[in-house]
């Protein structure tokens, strides 16, 4: 199971949103790439990118920065979120070393492009599925569907999709535990991988995902917990690996394309 780092772009800036609200936000440092180098320094086998202004903009927004962060992370996947609404968009992401195109207002909205997408990107791309009492946001999480994360999960089944990322939006940024139940009975629900995300913030949240591991559950977006603390990543991967026994690659969980780009997305 991957433990992996989140960087949150806003302004060109790392920040940590509450509960996805542009207006909570925290400035955890004005370099988003040296925060790249510390994670890929501490260990980090893949990074977690979200264009919190090109979530809202619905066209990306921190473009350069996203490039300058691929360039020094050549060796590990990096994938993105956040104002991937075009072919164009997804195409300039994967030529600027981006590994995982994660889609998800337009999963919503628009789910036949995610098949596109997956017909073009094989191995490359992620749905993220952000709920709040099991509905799924779009638009950056500014508005609300009627459409539930089960069933949209299930309806990209077949199609390529290499993982699901899974964020609780009333956990996330709030230091208060993984939804583990919700995750868990989602990773039931299909054979796609999830990662799981929002509210991940001690050991016992990985112990307890770990324990689910076995039901599908890959991976954990980790952010405010490793720059605030409680959580070190050194110690939360080693907790996560003694789930299988050996060390995760970056891929694990995923259908990752076989000549992937060097460097690895709402």
């Amino acid at each position: 199971m991957l433990i992996i780092p989140a960087i949150d772009l806003k302004d060109g800036k790392c920040v940590r949103l509450r509960q996805g609200r542009m207006d909570d936000d925290t400035v955890f440092d004005d370099d988003p790439v040296a925060v790249a180098q510390r994670w890929l320094a501490q260990g980090a086998r893949r990074l977690h990118l979200v264009d919190l202004d090109g979530a809202f903009a619905g066209t990306p927004r921190n473009a350069e920065v996203v490039g300058r962060i691929c360039q020094v992370c050549r060796d590990i996947p990096v994938q993105i979120g956040g104002g991937i609404r075009s072919m164009e968009t997804a195409q300039s992401y994967i030529d600027a070393g981006i590994s995982y195109l994660i889609i998800g207002t337009l999963a919503v909205k628009d789910p036949e492009f995610v098949d596109q997408l997956c017909a073009r990107f094989p191995g490359q791309v992620i749905v993220g599925l952000d709920a709040n009492d099991g509905l799924v946001a779009t638009d950056g999480w500014a508005e609300a569907s009627s459409v539930s994360a089960v069933s949209l999960a299930q309806r990209f089944e077949n199609v390529g999709v290499s993982a699901i990322v899974y964020t609780d939006i009333s956990r996330d940024g709030m230091m208060q535990g993984v939804n583990s139940e919700a995750t868990a009975a989602l990773a039931d629900a299909v054979s796609i991988p999830i990662i799981a995300s929002g509210g991940v913030s001690t050991m016992a949240d990985i112990q307890v995902l770990g324990d689910n591991m076995h039901r599908g559950i890959s991976g954990a977006i980790v952010g405010r917990a490793l720059y605030e603390g409680p959580l070190e990543l050194p110690a939360a991967q080693q907790l996560a690996d003694s789930f299988s026994g050996k060390p995760e690659s970056a891929d694990t969980g995923s259908q990752a394309p076989t000549d992937q780009p060097a460097g690895e997305g709402q």
